[in-house]
């Protein structure tokens, strides 16, 4: 059995809910042991985004002003977006839109390690799958950054994992939200040009 093949999420913690009316904005916080700068590297750089996060970027994140086209991963067809870098202040505040939707990340310099920040505009319904799928992102990239890389687990295969419902269960829990059904009964699977992916 490989790293992968052992690999099991471990429980919820670090993620709440901002909410302000109808927009919900999910908070997530890792703490990593890796420097600022390479953590930054992961973040930014197409190549290391390719190993760990939900999209594919066609070029770097690492300057304001850049438009990216990012090709969401994980859902039954992939689908691109072109968006925007808001921010980019290396290697401390990157702020873009994935699907049209705010990500901002902020990152501090804890000892030789980084405190990660994670703030991502997601719908009510799904903000307990985004946090649980995000948890597993970031468990892919404390490996990759330690020269472990397990490989990319997102969207279809993060919810195969045998630890994925207990953890949509413990988000949701955590964040006051009912957890959805996942995958969902014949009835109530999205429409065509719904999102599916986490």
């Amino acid at each position: 059995m490989n790293d992968r093949e052992r690999y099991s999420p471990g429980n919820a913690h670090g993620a709440r809910a901002q909410i302000d009316g109808e927009k919900w904005t999910l908070v997530h916080i890792r703490e990593l042991r890796h420097s600022p700068e390479k953590v930054w590297e992961a973040l930014t750089e197409p190549r290391h985004l390719r190993e760990w996060a939900p999209f594919d970027a066609d070029s770097s994140l690492a300057a304001t002003g850049t438009t990216v086209r990012l090709t969401s991963i994980g859902g039954a067809m992939p689908r691109a977006t072109e968006e925007k870098v808001l921010r980019a202040d290396a290697p401390k505040l990157l702020e873009y839109t994935w699907a049209g939707r705010g990500m901002r990340w902020e990152l501090e310099a804890m000892g030789s390690g980084t405190r990660l920040t994670l703030w991502a505009n997601i719908e009510r319904h799904f903000i307990s799958m985004g946090a649980s799928g995000w948890h597993i992102c970031f468990d892919v990239l404390d490996r990759l950054l330690g020269g472990k890389p397990i490989g990319r687990i997102v969207g279809g295969d993060a919810m195969r994992l045998e630890g994925w419902q207990r953890l949509n269960a413990e988000y949701a829990g955590q964040l006051g939200v009912e957890a959805p059904r996942w995958p969902p009964h014949p009835v109530d699977r999205p429409q065509t040009g719904q999102s599916e992916e986490i």
